[in-house]
């Protein structure tokens, strides 16, 4: 008898939350521990189980889970271990997915945060009954699952995909985190729209709302709410943005000729704002052989439940026997 049930594991360098999944997608109980309150990694992993196991046994999922699936920072789906731990309290490489089979006596498959929100898409979302998408995601940073003919693209590696790291302004690009310059992500993520914020408001004399706030401390919230209030400089910021992510989109459509690009994260609550110029921005750019080939569309995953459900979806990939 198939069993009802799947874990998902959002692991970050902060909070690591989890949830019991069905095959529709509903989280039927969830909760998370705090990533770094343990120096020991051993110790983190007994929490996780004892938290995990509280939640499974007070909903009467004892022997009915299939599966765990974990979306972790640096995680490589082949080898289920997480090779360079950015933010993570431990020293890397971790064997997670070794780890956490062990310890639950279930069998377990990782991967990268970014791959985990396509699959969860893919399965549960936007995405569905697609075989050729590519996922999107605006946080921190701009992560990207590509799937083709219903499989995610890892590489031969597992760290294929690092769309975020395109490199959009070869001259003259700001610094990324990454250690290069003019990558997508410096432009396009919730801190690269700040950064653009604090250079508008040096470089331009315009009144703005915005100079109302301390300019250093300035969120992509703040340009939000400035836009809404009919800011124009704020509205300047996301026209900015989002005629580079559309830039970038139509670069990417020459790679995989894709269904569609399903967007999401923090960012896709600013709505036409920043979706408008996404939009027309891809229009403008994309090759004559693609036009009209492919949607932008914002995820339907639910936020609070997006990193758990991404990652649970890869529990139904673990076949039993």
């Amino acid at each position: 008898m198939a069993k009802p049930y799947v874990i998902g594991i959002d692991m970050g360098g902060t909070n690591t939350a989890f949830g019991i999944v069905d095959a529709r997608g509903n989280v039927i109980a969830s909760s998370s521990i705090k990533t770094g309150k343990h120096a020991n990694l051993e110790d983190y992993i007994n929490e996780l189980y004892d938290e995990i196991t509280r939640i499974v046994v007070a909903n009467d999922a004892e022997g009915k889970i299939n599966g765990i699936g974990i979306g972790a920072p640096n995680a490589n789906y082949f080898t289920g271990i997480i090779e360079d731990g950015v933010n993570l309290p431990w020293p890397t490489p971790i064997p997670l997915a070794d780890l956490i089979s062990k310890k639950f006596g279930i069998p377990c498959l990782i991967t990268n945060d970014a791959n985990a929100a396509a699959i969860g898409e893919m399965t549960y979302g936007a995405a569905r009954g697609f075989k050729d998408f590519i996922m999107i995601t605006l946080g921190t940073g701009v992560g990207s699952g590509i799937v083709v003919n219903g499989q995610m693209v890892y590489g031969h590696d597992g760290f294929a995909g690092e769309l975020g790291h395109v490199i959009m302004k070869r001259n003259n690009g700001r610094m990324c985190g990454c250690g290069r310059t003019g990558c997508l992500e410096a432009y396009c993520s919730a801190t690269g729209v700040a950064r653009t914020a604090r250079e508008f408001l040096e470089i331009r004399s315009d009144d703005s709302l915005l100079r109302n706030y301390d300019i250093e401390a300035i969120t992509s919230k703040d340009v939000y709410d400035c836009a809404v209030a009919g800011d124009k400089l704020a509205q300047d910021i996301f026209d900015y943005t989002g005629n580079i992510l559309g830039e970038a989109l139509a670069d990417f459509m020459t790679f995989s000729s894709p269904e569609a690009f399903v967007i999401f994260g923090g960012l896709t609550k600013s709505g036409e704002y920043i979706m408008r110029p996404i939009r027309e921005s891809f229009e403008k750019n994309v090759m004559p052989v693609f036009k009209g080939k492919a949607k932008i569309l914002v995820s339907e995953l639910k936020e609070a439940d997006a990193a758990v459900l991404g990652a649970s979806a890869l529990g139904w990939e673990i076949k039993e026997g």
